[in-house]
């Protein structure tokens, strides 16, 4: 809320403070006006609520509007692991005008726990900023008997809320309509704490700061003053969560833990590192605005700004800097813990802003299950049926989608590596991995990638030293698949088997149920067998190398047989399905790992060997897996007469341009369905099939997005799953603040692949776009033509 002495008003700002005021008035010494609301602004990590507030002409002069803007940085800092390990937001109110004003705001426990009915504590701390004599005010408010790693309404109900300002700041602990009323009345608070504990909504006790700014001047000539003042909020919890380590189930510690001592000391340096947390976050909200403009497209720097801090917010930095962790929440859908298919979707925002917390996020998945907690020989679903709690499936029980989860976690683990692999910024994948040290650490016993040296830059500390890159970058690459190539290799095996021709399963969209034999999941098992090609060259096992590549050859090929339409014009949902379609989006993952570039004069190089593969036994179910011929011919497949080893890259092209022009066709009102069974999209995989789509038809699914966004009224978190027609609204799974959308940033992420070279290897999607240029070939069959 606003005051404004001089005219006895008030003004409500955020939230709804009206509630506890007397509307109308003037009643009690106060009325109640609005202010007008001018908009927001936003960026990658800030959003700016603007208000104006028209003053009245005074006797000698006629004052200007008086202007308030309430800023809420959240930032994101991809060069410092050690801030971005920070559970903590600012929140930075500025004033300009001629009028003096008064400001409140408050908290309430609401922050500390999902259950409304829960009792709180609450005090107030203080402490000096060194010998500058100012000073710090923190509240502290938790739940009175904390329930360890347990969750309600997918809110913690454990760990310590902090409000902090400056200690010049008045303070106040009460009962909100008290508190709020006597700041309407007086424009401050009382410096007094009420100490009855009680429920949250209890007679809702609120934590209140009021600062007063003094901005007229009796001077004719006084130019606008302005002014601001600064609070933090946030949300600390030592342990984080519970995780079945090598070691056994284990209390995990925060990662700022290592560095800060002490609560205290962390808030301390959060707050006056400010500047700093706003410096790098605005450098990385600018870049990704200049990347995103590179599309063609107006709305995609909007689209990508908007969603990077929902995927950040949903992950927790945990461990110690020689060996750090990323954990990830499913928020929404069902609360799992380490979801493969939640880290896949996200995985191009972390490949494009930090591929260190893309490894940091899969480490204990491979920790885990290199232990031999879990007994099934393809990938898990997920650490644990709900976050904060990996405790793992000893049983083997956890949700089934082998296919999927192989899939992802191989493409993943073959981009990881990727991105460890430039020569310079320009080549590199994200466009601050080149930047600190380039030292490499080959202690065996720490992580590949461990955060013990912190550089310190522009007289910045606590900064990142670079990912790999040059020699180090391959020093890397090769310890961390060392470490786990037996599991690589282990989920490879599973595709081999099962990869071509899938079982009746869950893919990752288990909302549309189970299905046998679907062509965008085959595709997903293919791409997995491929990208171990590439791993095994990382360990320079070129036996392996030839067999994994031989097999996916082969399978791409009579992938393409089973999963097209008659008339080769898109793509069905499954081999069986005639008259279906389904959107491809596994067709991202080719491109991003730059098998499309094969054959191309873009290809990056490839280590070539004369030696014959070695004698594999991949031993699944009793069976000995042979190496397949890759230049067998299919004579009933319309494209026989084409040999893979001859065609230009590992997925034809064409299936790229019948995709891109199928897209155009079935798009609708607020985006491109998922398939063909409904009109609901999932928008992270609408991003990563548009990505290898044509421009014209990229950009037109986006704006599509974007009339979404802008349409639909909601109070909700971006979701990942929504109509396309009608209203456009939520399905009956209410899919929100989910980090899938980190999809979203996968064109982003595929603009700095393959050493920058990614998109261009695509160019051809837009020669003579638009004209209809596709002819598609029909084949009568049954004497039925597809349609």
């Amino acid at each position: 809320m606003a005051s404004v002495p001089e005219t006895g008003k008030v003004y409500p700002l955020l939230g709804r403070p009206q509630d506890s005021l007397a509307l109308g008035g003037p009643h009690n010494g106060y009325s109640v006006a609005f202010a007008t609301y001018l908009g927001a602004t936003y960026d990658a990590s800030t959003t700016n609520l603007s208000y104006l507030i028209p003053q009245p002409p005074t006797s000698d002069k006629v004052a200007g509007p008086l202007e308030i803007v309430i800023s809420f940085l959240s930032p994101i800092t991809p060069t410092s692991t050690l801030r971005q390990s920070i559970p903590a937001s600012y929140l930075n109110v500025q004033v300009k005008g001629e009028s003096n004003v008064d400001i409140y705001l408050d908290l309430n426990g609401q922050w500390a726990s999902g259950d409304r009915g829960s009792e709180i504590v609450w005090g107030l701390g203080t402490w000096e900023l060194g010998s500058s004599g100012k000073g710090l005010k923190t509240w502290r408010i938790t739940k009175e008997t904390e329930a360890l790693f347990s969750e309600v309404r997918d809110q913690a109900e454990w760990g310590t809320l902090h409000f902090t300002a400056p200690s010049d700041v008045r303070h106040e602990a009460g009962t909100s309509a008290i508190l709020r009323q006597r700041f309407a009345r007086t424009g401050t608070l009382q410096n007094e704490i009420d100490e009855d504990f009680r429920g949250i909504m209890e007679e809702e006790p609120v934590f209140a700061f009021a600062k007063s700014f003094v901005l007229n001047s009796t001077k004719p000539s006084s130019k606008v003053g302005s002014d601001s003042v600064l609070f933090t909020i946030a949300h600390t919890q030592d342990p984080v969560v519970q995780f079945a380590s090598a070691r056994g189930l284990t209390y995990m510690r925060p990662l700022w833990a290592s560095w800060f001592p002490s609560v205290g000391k962390l808030l301390s340096f959060h707050y006056m590192d400010y500047q700093n947390a706003a410096k790098l976050a605005g450098e990385y909200a600018a870049r990704i605005v200049e990347d995103a403009q590179k599309s063609g497209s107006e709305d995609y720097a909007d689209i990508v700004s908007l969603a990077a801090r929902q995927i950040i917010g949903a992950t927790s930095f945990s461990g110690i800097p020689d060996d750090p962790i990323l954990f990830i929440k499913e928020i929404s859908s069902n609360g799992n813990f380490q979801t493969i298919d939640i880290m896949f979707p996200a995985s191009p925002f972390f490949l494009y802003t930090n591929p260190r917390w893309l490894a940091y996020m899969l480490e204990p998945t491979i920790e885990h299950t290199l232990s031999g907690q879990y007994p099934n020989k393809y990938a898990m679903h997920d650490l644990g049926a709900h976050f904060p709690n990996a405790t793992g499936h000893p049983d083997g029980n956890d949700e089934k989608m082998p296919v999927e989860e192989c899939g992802n976690i191989l493409m993943m683990g073959l981009a990881l590596v990727q991105s460890l692999t430039y020569d310079d910024e320009t080549s590199a994948g994200s466009p601050w991995s080149s930047l600190g040290g380039g030292d490499f650490d080959p202690n065996p016993s720490s992580s590949a990638f461990p955060l013990n040296q912190l550089d310190t830059r522009d007289d910045i500390i606590g900064l990142d030293d670079s990912w790999g890159g040059s020699t180090k970058g391959a020093k890397q690459a090769r310890k961390w698949v060392e470490r786990s190539y037996r599991l690589w290799r282990q989920w490879t095996g599973y595709l081999v088997e099962y990869a071509l021709e899938p079982s009746h399963q869950l893919s990752t969209d288990d909302f549309a149920g189970p299905l046998r034999l679907q062509t965008n999941l085959a595709l997903k098992g293919i791409v997995g067998i491929r990208a171990m090609a590439d791993i095994a060259k990382v360990m320079g096992n070129e036996a392996d190398v030839k067999y994994f590549k031989n097999i996916s050859d082969v399978y791409v090929s009579k992938w393409e047989e089973l999963g097209m339409s008659r008339d080769g014009s898109h793509a069905k949902l499954a081999y069986y399905w005639y008259g279906s379609w389904t959107t491809l989006y596994n067709l991202f993952n080719d491109a991003l790992l730059c098998f499309h570039l094969d054959g191309t004069s873009l290809s990056p190089s490839r280590s070539s060997t004369s030696a014959e593969p070695k004698a594999l036994s991949l031993d699944y179910d009793g069976q000995e897996q042979q190496p397949l011929d890759p230049d067998k011919k299919h004579n009933d497949h319309h494209h026989s007469d084409k040999s893979k080893n001859n065609s230009t890259g590992f997925v034809p092209r064409r299936i790229y341009e019948r995709q891109s022009d199928w897209y155009h066709a079935v798009r609708q009102r607020y985006g491109l369905p998922l398939d063909s069974r409904h009109l609901y999209t999932k928008t992270d995989w609408e991003f990563f099939a548009t990505a290898v789509a044509s421009t014209r038809v990229r950009n037109e699914i986006w704006e599509s997005y974007a009339l979404w966004v802008n349409e639909t009224s909601t109070d909700r978190p971006l979701t990942d799953l929504h109509d396309t027609e009608g209203d456009g609204g939520f399905l009956g799974a209410y899919f929100m603040a989910r980090p899938v959308i980190g999809g979203h940033f996968a064109f982003l992420a595929l603009g700095r692949a393959c050493g920058g070279k990614a998109v261009e290897g695509l160019a051809f999607l837009d020669k003579d776009d638009g004209k209809g240029k596709v002819h598609f070939e029909v084949k009568a069959k049954d004497g039925q033509d597809e349609l």
